[in-house]
């Protein structure tokens, strides 16, 4: 069984990652009430960089919503995926610790360069230690773009506690396959699964910079709108493989959709496809 998850992204902005348009409270009662499963944590409601009483404040109101975590997003360079978000790999502890507050079993991290792998390494014993799991987003701009670089780099790192975030919009904005041929190549690794849905298009409203094929502009649209990913394929693709783990929404409201319709129609759209 499927746990359907919801990113506290859905309360941010695409480009302003650090600001929430909407408290935990009303967030947590929204994702409950259009009826998600479990909530992905990102540092724009809890991060390291939280006080012990917002930390504190944020458990209870999750306590009461009877919200877990699915899994957490520590910081806010792992959320941008720059230079300084590899930074986590060489001091994991606080993530650690932050991660056992919150119930949850997994944290994203983010490798930017082959000097990042030992650093994996270590986090990931660290992690094991702990009963905990890291995970790194199929993403742009990382050793995760391709397929190629994915299966090299989560060969090289061989911890059974480290795996991926299968995420089908980033493999498409990197040219790659995002659906069954990737999903089976990928299937030893595969821990949780974003859905994120885009229109690639020249004049679209959002360019991304990539490695492997330079800018790549497309529209964000909503996850059961189409002309974008197929949805029905990449589910298709999971239930192949017996993939039984979270699937989470995660990107924010498009324009002119507030985040709470957003949230409702991404779980009917997708929790046809996951039940049918």
């Amino acid at each position: 069984m499927n746990q359907l998850s919801i990113s506290v992204r859905i309360a941010e902005g695409f480009q302003s990652k650090e600001h929430a348009i909407m408290d935990l409270s009303s967030l947590t009662r929204l994702a409950r009430e259009a009826g998600y499963d479990a909530m992905c944590m990102r540092a724009s409601q809890i991060g390291i960089q939280s006080t012990k009483e917002t930390v504190d404040e944020g458990i209870r109101i999750l306590g009461t919503e009877q919200m877990p975590i699915s899994m957490m997003t520590g910081d806010f360079d792992i959320v941008y995926n720059n230079d300084k978000g590899p930074d986590c790999l060489r001091g994991i502890d606080p993530y650690l610790k932050l991660a056992k507050r919150l119930n949850t079993r997994l944290l994203r991290v983010a490798l930017k360069t082959e000097d990042d792998i030992p650093w994996a390494q270590k986090a990931s014993d660290q992690a094991a230690e702990q009963g905990l799991s890291l995970v790194h987003q199929c993403h742009s701009k990382s050793l995760f773009e391709t397929l190629d670089g994915i299966e090299a780099t989560l060969s090289k790192i061989d911890r059974p506690n480290f795996g991926l975030i299968f995420e089908p919009a980033n493999l498409e904005l990197c040219g790659q396959p995002f659906a069954t041929e990737a999903i089976e190549r990928l299937a030893p690794w595969i821990m949780n699964v974003y859905f994120q849905n885009q229109i690639i298009k020249p004049d679209g409203e959002v360019t991304l910079e990539t490695w492997c094929r330079g800018p790549v502009s497309f529209d964000i649209i909503e996850i059961h709108e189409q002309g974008g990913i197929d949805f029905e394929s990449v589910i298709t693709g999971l239930k192949g493989i017996g993939y039984s783990g979270t699937m989470t929404v995660h990107q924010c409201a498009p324009e002119g959709c507030s985040p709470s319709d957003s949230a409702i129609s991404a779980n009917a759209y997708l929790r046809q496809l996951i039940d049918g």
